[in-house]
């Protein structure tokens, strides 16, 4: 028997390890859905079971989408030209009349395998019944970060604030040791959530050791009402009921005074930075530069296709990459290498699993993409990091594995049935348009 399971031989291997390297002519040896070498090609042979030559590739980690709705995937399109506060009403109208396990077990797999197919590997997904993500995510064959919602109002699942905490505790019990499930704790938001539920979804991550996530600061009109009832900022609320933390992840953080920056970077809370939606809901410009300055580990998210249309990760770093530069006034804020990172490496870091996920390392699970560069915009090639986040798109992604198993072959989806699930999805259309009617 050969040693190795499989070998991928590309032209640049992006390591997106602690000294972000970049390999040319490398290769990657699996065994038994681990990385159990990583280096030049001539190193490591072709003693494998299968082995895969990347000539015109760059094999780099899988993306790690650090916030997403993906059964919103179901309304994409429906709710435009609003801000956040009276587009959400909108939303959930729609949301209300449409969702229940079944449909969002189809909106969670239109979204997921928008984004397998794009080269995420990991999402960590926000939505009602997550079991339901959790199943097409399996079904798919990608990993998924999720977990009970906490919600002080009656959520679109048609559960009532009583019943949040017992469905937050048995969602760890239903994914137990599932090493594709990252299991945690969401709160909607501290305007939709109460300081007694949100110690208490607080509390139940804490002893399940997962995560504690929720939306924060993503509006001044969300600071202005949290200001109102608590009489201080959204972080600082978070902070005086000790809700920050090294297993805490806010998504957004656009307005933000200089004390929240040092309370998030002296605290070891991460940040999901969503530029595309900021920008379409006109939320405004999250201090990156500063954040990353001061020591925040800050990650990237899509956010839904609901406010961001679509599921698209390289968008994220191009925009992340770039109005920052504008923002500033300085085009050496925030390189290439950082928004590489935060697209891989430091979505791993947030969720606490960077001993095995989220760059090309020996021992860690073999997530990774394949880049083609055998196109027009891909010639001259001088950095792959340059090019993967500035002219490298979604329609790049060749290949894509997960534990070593092969979920997209030449730009094709090989875990789920594409022409079936657009066809599910264009039936609800009509019940979906007529629910804002």
């Amino acid at each position: 028997m050969p040693p190795h399971d499989l070998i991928v031989r590309a032209a640049h291997l992006v390591t997106c390890d602690g000294d972000m390297r970049v390999i040319d002519d490398g290769a990657v040896a699996v065994t038994d859905g681990r990385i159990v070498a990583v280096g030049p090609a001539a190193h490591i042979g072709d003693d494998a079971a299968e082995v895969i030559e990347a000539e015109e590739r760059i094999l780099m980690p899988g993306l790690v989408n650090m916030h997403c709705h993906a059964g919103d995937s179901l309304f994409r399109g429906l709710v435009e030209d609003l801000p956040l506060e009276p587009w959400l009403q909108t939303v959930w109208k729609a949301e209300r009349a449409i969702l229940d396990r079944r449909t969002c077990r189809l909106g969670a797999e239109l979204g997921l395998a928008e984004l397998l197919l794009s080269g995420v590997t990991t999402v960590m997904d926000m939505f009602w019944f997550p079991e339901a993500t959790v199943a097409a995510a399996a079904a798919l064959g990608m990993r998924v970060a999720t977990g009970g919602i906490f919600f002080d109002y009656p959520g679109m699942d048609g559960r009532s604030a009583d019943r949040r905490a017992a469905d937050a505790e048995a969602f760890f019990a239903m994914t137990g040791r599932d090493e594709a499930v990252i299991a945690g704790v969401h709160a909607h938001g501290t305007y939709t959530v109460g300081p007694d539920h949100l110690v208490e979804a607080g509390a139940i991550a804490r002893r399940h050791a997962g995560f504690f996530c929720t939306h924060a600061a993503e509006t001044a009109a969300e600071q202005a009402t949290v200001v109102e009832r608590y009489g201080r900022r959204v972080i600082e609320h978070l902070a005086a009921l000790e809700l920050l933390g090294p297993r805490t992840v806010l998504a957004h953080c656009v307005h933000l005074s200089e004390a929240e920056r040092t309370l998030l970077a002296a605290t070891g809370t991460h940040v999901v930075h969503n530029p595309m939606s900021n920008l379409k809901l006109a939320s405004g410009f999250a201090p990156i530069a500063e954040l990353v300055a001061a020591g925040v580990n800050v990650t990237l998210g899509t956010d839904g296709a609901i406010s961001g249309n679509d599921l698209d990760m390289w968008l994220a770093m191009r925009l992340a990459a770039t109005l920052h530069k504008a923002v500033r006034g300085d085009a050496g804020v925030l390189s290439t290498r950082q928004i590489l990172a935060m697209a891989t490496i430091n979505g791993a870091r947030a969720l606490g699993v960077e001993d095995r996920l989220g760059s090309i390392e020996v021992g860690k699970a073999a997530d990774f993409l394949l880049l083609a560069i055998d196109r027009l915009h891909a010639v001259p090639l001088f950095d792959p990091i340059t090019h993967i986040v500035y002219s490298s798109n979604r329609s790049d992604v060749t290949d894509v594995f997960v534990a070593g198993r092969q979920l997209v072959t030449d730009g094709r989806l090989v875990t789920a049935d594409v022409a079936a699930l657009v066809a599910a999805v264009r039936g609800l259309g009509p019940r979906i348009r007529a629910s804002i009617a």
